[in-house]
């Protein structure tokens, strides 16, 4: 059976637009908060298969969404790689242990991809009991991003380290950036190889950097990340999406299906741009969602705009906790409605 969402990834007529929402796997929904609160731990929670699969399959059943989204996190993979994390209220993710020295990249764990099993084990799970027309991603953060953490210790505002690091010292910075990426590039290999029918690159930082920056640091790893997925396993789309990085989109490009728009940017200005040469995955304003008449006015300007063209209906950026779960089902409803041919 085909996957709408996979056939408009490589540009495919599709019966009608197909539509997910990042972060849709989460607190807006009252059965995971049920979870939630019976685990406790949010760590212990992306360990367990069978928790992973049950929270993925969640907004699925729910909402009618055209693909899952693996349920994790994207800093598992270093802290299987010798950074041991821990999730403080109020604060988010926290290393205690951070990166400051070519000694602490040379004792990262280069298997870190082989312990990271229970990510692989829960996406068989998940495919078990996915409709056969539904599409399962698979993910992971941008190395830029995924190192940010790593040096900075936590999130930030300044990413004064890190951007020391920029400046002060590229050569440690892109030593440690092709570590970050090679166990990439493994973790999303085997996400394929275990069920995955696409996968998404996270790079919800890129938008810390100047232009050149971003090239040299993030987008020119994402792209690595793509080209090797691309070769390995051409029929598996790659989605790539950067935050807060509009006015650098002319200079984007690589081997990849699908670019994500973030809110902030205007679609028709990425249409612009990129024509017909990727399918634009977005974006709608994530607070729209607090109304419905909000909603309908957004998804009928960008189902507007993206008629004839190549796109997946998805938020700008991720759904936020207190959505009333009807408007996130209203949204989803309404694209599928409106788009329909």
């Amino acid at each position: 059976m085909s996957k709408i969402f996979i056939d408009a990834c490589f540009g495919k007529k599709t019966p009608y637009t197909p539509v997910w929402m990042m972060r849709q796997a989460g607190r807006y929904l009252p059965e995971y908060m049920q979870i939630r609160k019976k685990i406790g731990n949010f760590l212990d929670m992306t360990k367990n298969p069978e928790i992973v699969a049950e929270i993925t399959l969640q907004p699925v059943r729910r909402l009618d969404v055209d693909a899952a989204i693996l349920f994790s996190d994207i800093l598992n993979l270093p802290m299987e790689m010798g950074l041991p994390l821990r999730f403080e209220k109020g604060i988010g993710p926290v290393f205690d242990k951070t990166i400051n020295s070519e000694k602490d990249i040379e004792i990262l764990d280069e298997s870190a991809s082989e312990k990271i099993s229970y990510v692989y084990e829960g996406v068989r799970l998940i495919k078990n009991d996915l409709p056969d027309n539904k599409a399962l991603i698979g993910f992971c953060g941008s190395p830029w991003t995924v190192s940010t953490y790593m040096v900075e210790g936590r999130g930030s505002k300044q990413y004064a380290k890190i951007k020391k690091m920029v400046y002060a010292n590229p050569s440690l910075l892109h030593k440690l950036l092709n570590k970050v990426t090679n166990q990439t590039i493994k973790y999303l290999s085997k996400q394929v190889e275990s069920g995955a029918d696409a996968v998404m690159v996270f790079d919800s930082w890129g938008g810390a950097l100047e232009r050149e920056k971003f090239f040299e640091f993030s987008w020119e790893y994402m792209k690595k990340i793509a080209k090797e997925i691309k070769t390995n396993y051409p029929q598996i789309p790659v989605i790539l999406f950067s935050k807060g990085v509009g006015l650098y989109m002319e200079g984007m490009d690589g081997e990849f299906d699908v670019l994500g728009v973030d809110w902030n940017t205007p679609i028709d200005y990425a249409l612009e741009i990129f024509n017909d040469n990727y399918t634009l995955q977005g974006n709608m304003e994530p607070t729209r969602l607090y109304s419905k008449v909000a909603t309908k006015e957004a998804v009928t300007k960008i189902a507007e705009i993206m008629k004839g063209h190549r796109h997946i209906f998805n938020l700008g950026h991720g759904i936020l906790p207190d959505v009333p779960v009807e408007n996130a089902k209203y949204f989803v409803d309404l694209c599928k409605e409106v788009t329909r041919r």
